[in-house]
């Protein structure tokens, strides 16, 4: 089953549109708060698409995941009894149980830890929202951890540039199928 192939053509042709940073931005808000697809699915073609663009679109995607996760902490903050149950029909209540036990011992380093990974960032904004963390210090780890998944990501596509293309474009279903696969197994071993 093809999928990631037509994705892969759907976002680079958005990234031409102009309206595509807003776009990108957009998901990575709601990636960080209440969406389960990572913003780096979009982030990487239009990286690909306008290299001399990249930072740029990274520095967006930081901006919007920040904003989501500020969304996210006060969601934590203000609305935990009213998401709970779609926490717990979604399979993420035993991980924010288990994220919060995390932030009793870790805190600051959790937040950086977890922006950084493919772990669902939205489990630790609205734990931290719900702990009341210190906002500051959310905001800080979450910049850190974001940023430099971020910027790396759009790094790394613009430094390989145009010589990846045709080599992304032949494996892009295997890549794709393969993250899930690791998406899938790292949340299983997290899990259990």
């Amino acid at each position: 089953m093809k999928v990631f192939g037509p994705l892969y053509d759907t976002v680079l042709k958005w990234a031409a549109y102009p309206s595509a940073p807003w776009y990108l931005c957009g998901l990575s808000f709601a990636e960080s708060s209440f969406f389960p697809v990572p913003p780096d699915v979009m982030l990487a073609p239009m990286s690909l698409a306008a290299p001399r663009k990249a930072m740029r679109f990274a520095l967006i995607t930081t901006l919007g995941s920040l904003a989501g996760g500020v969304a996210g902490y006060f969601i934590g903050l203000f609305a935990l009894e009213w998401i709970s149950p779609w926490m717990q029909e979604f399979g993420y209540w035993e991980k924010y149980l288990e994220v919060q036990g995390v932030f009793a011992a870790w805190g600051f380093w959790a937040v950086l830890v977890a922006g950084f990974s493919p772990i669902p960032y939205k489990i630790f904004t609205i734990s931290a929202g719900a702990l009341a963390m210190n906002l500051p210090l959310f905001l800080l780890a979450s910049a850190v951890g974001r940023g430099a998944r971020f910027f790396m990501v759009a790094g790394l596509v613009m430094w390989g540039g145009p010589k990846i293309e045709p080599m992304l474009r032949q494996y892009v279903e295997r890549l794709g199928w393969a993250t899930v696969g690791l998406l899938v197994i790292g949340l299983l071993v997290w899990r259990y």
